[in-house]
């Protein structure tokens, strides 16, 4: 007859031990994520204690079995949710919210796809299914029902299992009495709950406030002759002014460029707009500029695109122009630009770029500026309402790239060959974040440089550019504390289509003034209306 093996009391006990160590590492790690490790200020959660010795002294049961896996399940979404909800304020600086935040895993998807390859962008996603099965695995054994079958246990194990319970409502109630203890899971779990309701009935609210019939599009007829170019630069935002690592890269290439472009006799005022996101989503700034609504998450964007409520598009055809959109970072089918309604839309393929891709980064933005000025435009019927979207200065700031000076050699983009596989690649660079910070600033001079020198050689007496960031960078850039404006600068030969923006405050050249707070980039389009409508 096989020996039965007893575990003594002690054993048992040291089990648990592990076993709840375990579990609060897992739920805790998420908020080190959100909030640093602080000091150590977050290490001690209630549940993970509460639950290892609940099913400890719990009979092993079916009952006892399938409760297990539930909470379980309940608890590994916790934690992804944790750390989803820390990785999006790292980037972009608010909370995650399940209701329109689910297309952010194709998003990543994508940006991984673009800076390391599909092979380990598909490699990582896989990793990491594996990992979330590994840790459900885990998690179920660490809860195993029946463990505490002696008396001392039992006990020891009842005793743990109250206080942490008692301890734990505490806590929900605001009442803490360990500094460093915390309910993570309920608070996440609780937390989700909380916003998918308030999101269903600011839904409902934003449903509600649109008019029953969409204002008619406003005919912008002061502009009626002109070509009206709205440019985004990537993560340009204010903090490139504010911040003095940022400053001493930035600021003289735009004090050169001011120079420059008042000796070729162009006029200019800057100023700062409240963008409504920050670290990505760039389209939401986009649409926010376009609607003048504000637009700050997918929710609203879908369902901006489905009202069929019109924008300045519209106000430009209503106009008699031309519409077209150059987005050299859309590599997918686009309908979304279908369903804005450009004339026009030239994506990534349609721009003939032969060069090299820069990691996520397409095609150089001096590219896109000189194939818009030699290609597009001239092709184009007068007058021209555009948008273009640079993307030089995207994540992951790697190569940093020098302007060319001969313009008439850019072509098809051959001449950027020799930046192919320059510089670091990203997941060297990203190792060290001080350098990640130092190469987006200068991916932003180079940005700035391009666009402002574009401006100089080629803005003819009939154009009005509205240059403007699409939002500050990712917080692990700039720090939680940055605000959400974004420098706009409006050049034209014309001083006529720039005084309407002096008489609103910007200031002559281009560095902007500091106002608190930055007027809403949804502005934009009531200011156009009301100023050349």
């Amino acid at each position: 007859m096989k020996p039965t093996l007893t575990r003594t009391p002690l054993v048992v006990l040291r089990d648990l031990l592990l076993w709840g160590l375990l579990i609060n590492l897992l739920l805790v790690a998420p908020l080190w994520l959100r909030f640093g490790l602080d000091g150590g200020s977050r290490w001690l959660a209630w549940e993970a204690w509460l639950l290892v010795m609940l099913f400890a002294v719990a009979p092993d049961r079916s009952v006892s079995r399938a409760l297990r896996w539930l909470i379980t399940a309940l608890l590994v979404a916790a934690v992804v949710l944790g750390f989803g909800d820390g990785a999006t304020h790292q980037v972009l600086s608010r909370p995650l919210n399940l209701y329109f935040d689910i297309n952010l895993l194709s998003a990543s998807f994508h940006l991984l796809d673009g800076n390391l390859g599909r092979m380990a962008a598909i490699g990582i996603f896989f990793g990491t299914g594996a990992l979330l099965v590994l840790v459900f695995l885990i998690t179920g054994w660490a809860l195993r029902p029946g463990r505490a079958r002696d008396r001392v246990t039992r006990d020891v194990a009842t005793i743990v299992g109250l206080a942490a319970l008692v301890l734990g409502v505490l806590e929900i109630q605001n009442q803490r009495i360990l500094p460093g203890a915390r309910t993570p899971a309920w608070d996440t779990l609780s937390f989700q709950l909380d916003q998918l309701r308030s999101t269903h009935e600011a839904h409902r609210a934003f449903v509600a406030a649109a008019p029953a019939t969409p204002r008619p599009a406003t005919p912008l007829s002061a502009l009626a002759d002109t070509d009206v170019l709205l440019v985004f630069v990537e993560s340009y935002g204010a903090t490139v002014l504010e911040l003095d690592r940022f400053r001493d890269i930035v600021i003289p290439t735009l004090e050169r460029q001011e120079t420059r472009l008042r000796e070729a006799g162009l006029v200019m005022a800057t100023g700062l707009l409240e963008a409504p996101i920050r670290g990505g989503q760039s389209w939401l700034a986009h649409a926010t500029t376009l609607s003048g609504r504000w637009i700050d998450n997918q929710l609203w964007y879908r369902l901006l695109l489905d009202s069929y409520r019109n924008s300045l598009i519209d106000d430009f055809s209503a106009t008699g122009h031309t519409t077209m959109a150059v987005m050299p970072a859309i590599t997918m089918p686009w309908p979304e630009g279908r369903q804005h309604g450009w004339d026009r839309i030239y994506a990534a393929r349609d721009l003939g770029y032969a060069g090299p891709p820069l990691n996520w980064v397409t095609m150089p933005d001096q590219f896109t500026l000189d194939r818009f000025q030699r290609t597009l435009r001239p092709n184009a019927s007068r007058p021209l309402f555009a948008q273009i979207a640079l993307i030089s200065s995207h994540a992951p700031w790697t190569p940093i790239l020098e302007v060319e000076e001969d313009w008439d050699a850019i072509g098809d983009g051959q001449i950027f060959e020799r930046w192919r596989d320059h510089g670091d690649p990203p997941q060297v660079l990203w190792q060290d974040m001080e350098r990640v910070r130092d190469h987006f600033a200068m991916s932003v001079e180079y940005s700035m440089h391009v666009s402002l020198e574009w401006a100089a050689r080629f803005l003819d007496d009939d154009t009005l550019l509205i240059l403007l960031g699409d939002h500050q960078p990712a917080a692990v850039i700039t720090g939680h504390e940055a605000s959400g404006a974004v420098p706009v600068h409006i050049i034209s030969r014309n001083p006529d289509l720039v005084e309407p923006f002096r008489q609103r405050g910007f200031i002559d050249g281009l560095i902007p003034d500091y106002p608190a707070p930055a007027p809403r980039m949804s502005e934009l389009r009531g200011w156009l209306q009301d100023d050349f409508g």
